[in-house]
């Protein structure tokens, strides 16, 4: 049995995400990857990291998609991830992965309907930011895809924690 910090095979676990609403979009962040980095700890198994990060990050920011594509031979695979079901395959250069894939950067989308090449995997979905996770060798070895029902939903300061986050993930499990 395991109460909210409880302790399962001598690893302390949390049940929840905690996130202050209230706080700023700045604010959430750093308290949401405290939060992150405490549940990983050492663990470096991919799908479990990856899995609990999707979920967290989910959880924490209540965004309608979040999670990892990794990165194959011609493209992008679905990883782990939160939300309804999603696209299996994206090719290198297609959409808003397979292009964060081929440029290596960071892309913001405001408006998805007006990002050439969009992939619609939801028709929900409103706004997009994708971020690449570099290895130690900085080869792009998957991105993580977070989608909103709402319009322009991602800004700089999205962007500023999430690839601190990404570094760290790449670091971490890569």
């Amino acid at each position: 049995m395991c109460d909210s910090w409880g302790v399962i095979f001598g690893r302390t676990m949390a049940e929840s995400i905690l996130i202050d609403q209230a706080l700023s979009k700045a604010e959430k962040y750093e308290l949401l990857l405290v939060q992150i980095r405490a549940l990983i700890g050492t663990d470096t198994n991919q799908v479990s990291v990856l899995a609990n990060c999707s979920a967290a990050l989910h959880q924490g920011l209540g965004h309608f998609w979040t999670g990892f594509y990794l990165t194959q031979e011609t493209g992008l695979s679905l990883g782990p991830f939160q939300g309804p079901v999603a696209c299996m395959r994206i090719e290198n250069g297609r959409g808003v992965c397979g292009t964060s894939l081929a440029e290596k950067r960071t892309i913001i989308v405001p408006d998805v309907a007006l990002f050439p090449g969009h992939i619609a995997c939801s028709a929900e979905s409103k706004s997009e930011i994708v971020v690449p996770v570099f290895n130690r060798e900085k080869d792009v070895v998957a991105v993580l895809d977070i989608d909103s029902k709402f319009e322009a939903s991602f800004d700089e300061v999205d962007q500023r924690y999430l690839e601190q986050f990404c570094s760290w993930l790449g670091e971490q499990i890569f």
